[in-house]
């Protein structure tokens, strides 16, 4: 029980007063704040005053009249004065006991001057951040540890502040700064680190890309087909999240760099792909997908003219209700559209099979249709499925990156705080590379059939891939393969697949297999496996039922599905930046660690325990004995900030590199589209703003 304050009582300092009149309003069940002071002509204080929290009157700050804001001051008298006596103590010289509201104990620990969080309880919020763990996840997580929320001396919003101030402190103030200093720690790391910085006249951040040494040593294995998607907004500015991906051997996804970009011009794209191409060695990939954005195609066939350039098919056929839902026939359209965009084999049959459709419901005339009709090369299955795409159809791989990343970023997160959220993404999308390694070299799928090629495939594919080739394997029980006619060493195969298209709805599809018994060469009309690398179910029923070939030859057989090569870019390490990992952090980790394997041990008995319990209230007083403070800051940190000009880009442009001023902010880019209305305003609200207006006037 702390002792009631009464004058006369004598204290060292000012912040033994503090302390004991903190502890004391506690106890009652107040809160304190520290009202004035006066110092003397020294500097030294010599009188001062620490009040109720709700002394004095509060004055409404709302900026509608209307809706007040709670209030917290209500005028209490309660407080303690002190003042220097001639020994150089302090004295209370007065103190009023009376409150003129309502204290309660149970609730004191909601007031600010209460509120507590010692060592480590702020270690372990760094590091449940660290991890992406929400900070509402990581109260809980506190709560359960200390049994209950009562026994806790904080809420949520402080364990929100306290992870807010320690990212503020470890990133700089300025968004861009910490971008840039970002850059710069993760360069220093690793000199394979790449990226550039575009800044205006302003010297304000426009754009950014940069990509790690893991990312450019893996474009060397897969870096021929690419998806690139700009539609999903990362921060609080609004800026563009422009990925590179790819796909690996297991078929995940994998990034090639990313770019935030301030605006979707043309002039913006060649900047972003140009200096991607840079990165890269400028070697370009063979095939690009991406959306219908105008501006992006113009920047593609500038910078990468040889590549072949998809539309994502699931985009375009998405917009089919809104540009033709209003069409009075429009159910049966769709039906027609579908057949003919899904069906058709050849280029020749979608022709014939379009002209019949605009036709039948007059559509000529349709600008919309026209247009697709225009770009077909670029988008139509028929037309396309002749060249590899690594089975990627759509722009699916960018679309589930940005998925991948939405459990991180968001699209209210300030850059500052982007820059660890994306580390925490790459590191895991690493991860889960490594677990299916782990998977295919260590696990392997039992054979569905006894031909020798699928045994082949299995000893030699990673286990997604597998698992594809197996679904061909098993599709033999509907496939029926006929010879049609054979000139010399071709011969031309028909097989009738049987594809169930909805419930027990099942259609008949013919395909022409052709084999060449010189070369053992097969070649499908459906060209799976020029689409995505993998032998289709009729070109295999073929090699296996009719021609008896034993082994598939390695022309069928692509590396980068494989799991029995070694890749260069699994020896490079990514730059991970370590934000928390400042060498007092690291200290306290490993303290902690060795505490814990003392505590496990002197907790089975109970005279263990106490003799523990008794050295460590010793070796704590004889470290305040020596000056170190029992509770400190982990999340201070040493200013990461150079003083003078930074390089934009990390590779020297012309033997030069480009210098600019202290780099600001960027501005809130304008979003595609209408822009968002605003909220309709009552009556006494345009009265207020009114009045308001004419004050300011005035």
């Amino acid at each position: 029980m702390v002792e009631e304050p009464t004058i006369g009582m004598m204290f060292d300092s000012e912040e033994e007063v503090f302390s004991y009149y903190k502890q004391y309003a506690k106890q009652v069940g107040f809160g304190v704040t520290k009202r004035s002071r006066r110092l003397g002509d020294d500097g030294n204080v010599r009188y001062f005053t620490i009040a109720c929290l709700r002394e004095g009157k509060s004055k409404s700050k709302a900026s509608n009249i209307v809706r007040p804001k709670p209030m917290e001051r209500m005028g209490c008298k309660a407080k303690i004065n002190a003042k220097v006596s001639l020994d150089g103590r302090f004295t209370l010289s007065s103190v009023v006991l009376e409150h003129t509201h309502v204290v309660s104990p149970s609730k004191t620990k909601y007031f600010r001057c209460h509120k507590k969080l010692n060592s480590r309880v702020k270690r372990k919020l760094e590091q449940l951040d660290d991890a992406g763990v929400r900070p509402s996840k990581n109260y809980k997580a506190l709560a359960i540890e200390a049994g209950g929320y009562d026994n806790l001396p904080f809420g949520e919003k402080d364990c929100r502040n306290y992870i807010n101030k320690v990212r503020n402190e470890l990133l700089g103030e300025g968004d861009a700064e910490a971008l840039r200093n970002y850059l710069m720690r993760m360069q220093q790391k690793n000199d394979r680190f790449f990226y550039v910085i575009d800044i205006d006249e302003e010297s304000r951040l426009k754009n950014v890309f940069w990509a790690d040494a893991r990312s450019r040593a893996a474009y060397e294995s897969f870096g021929d087909v690419i998806t690139f998607d700009t539609t999903y907004l990362t921060n609080k500015y609004k800026m563009s999240f422009a990925p590179f991906v790819g796909v690996n051997h297991h078929g995940q996804s994998i990034l090639f760099g990313c770019g935030l970009l301030s605006n979707e011009n043309t002039d913006t794209f060649v900047w972003l792909f140009e200096t991607w191409l840079k990165c890269m060695s400028d070697r370009a990939p063979n095939a690009i997908i991406t959306d219908q954005d105008r501006a992006m195609q113009a920047a593609i066939r500038r910078v990468f003219p040889r590549a072949n350039h998809r539309f994502c098919l699931w985009h375009i056929m998405s917009k089919v209700p809104h540009k033709l839902g209003s069409y009075s026939q429009y159910e049966n359209f769709k039906g027609a559209l579908l057949n003919c965009v899904y069906d058709s084999l050849t280029c020749d049959e979608f022709e014939t099979r379009w002209q019949q459709v605009v036709e039948k419901y007059n559509l000529q005339e349709n600008a919309w249709l026209c247009q697709l009709y225009g770009e077909r090369h670029q988008w139509v299955p028929a037309y396309v499925k002749g060249i590899f795409w690594a089975g990627m159809s759509t722009t699916q791989r960018s679309e589930s990156m940005n998925a991948f990343f939405d459990g991180y970023v968001g699209p209210k997160t300030p850059l500052k705080k982007f820059v660890g959220d994306y580390d925490n993404a790459l590191m895991r999308m690493v991860e889960n590379e490594r677990l299916a390694d782990f998977g295919s070299y260590n696990k392997m799928f039992p054979l569905i059939t006894l031909h020798s090629i699928e045994r082949q495939l299995q000893a030699i594919y990673t286990n997604e891939k597998f698992k594809e080739v197996q679904e061909e394997f098993r599709g033999f029980m509907m496939c029926l393969p006929s010879l049609l006619k054979c000139e010399g060493a071709i011969s031309t195969y028909e097989v009738i697949d049987r594809v169930r298209v909805s419930g027990d709805f099942i259609k008949e599809v013919k395909y022409c297999v052709y084999f060449n018994d010189t070369e053992c060469e097969v070649q499908c009309t459906c060209r799976l496996f020029e689409f995505r690398g993998i032998m289709c179910r009729h070109a295999l029923i073929v090699l296996t039922l009719v021609k008896d070939v034993k082994e598939l030859p390695s022309k069928y057989i692509l590396d980068r599905w494989r799991k029995d090569l070694k890749r260069k870019y699994t020896f490079v390490k990514s730059s991970y930046d370590d934000l928390s990992g400042n060498p007092k952090a690291q200290k306290y980790d490993d303290l902690c660690n060795d505490f814990s394997e003392v505590a496990f041990l002197a907790s089975d008995y109970n005279e263990t325990y106490m003799t523990m319990k008794a050295c460590i209230r010793k070796l704590k007083e004889e470290l305040l004995c020596n000056g170190l403070r029992s509770e400190s800051s982990l999340s201070s940190a040493p200013s990461l900030h150079i003083p003078g000009a930074y390089s934009i880009c990390n590779e020297a442009t012309d033997g030069r590199y480009q210098k600019c001023n202290k780099l600001r902010s960027p501005l809130v880019a304008k979003s595609k589209g209408k822009p968002s209305s605003t909220r309709k305003q009552s009556i006494v609200e345009k009265v207020v703003r009114k009045l308001k207006l004419t004050k300011v006037k005035k």
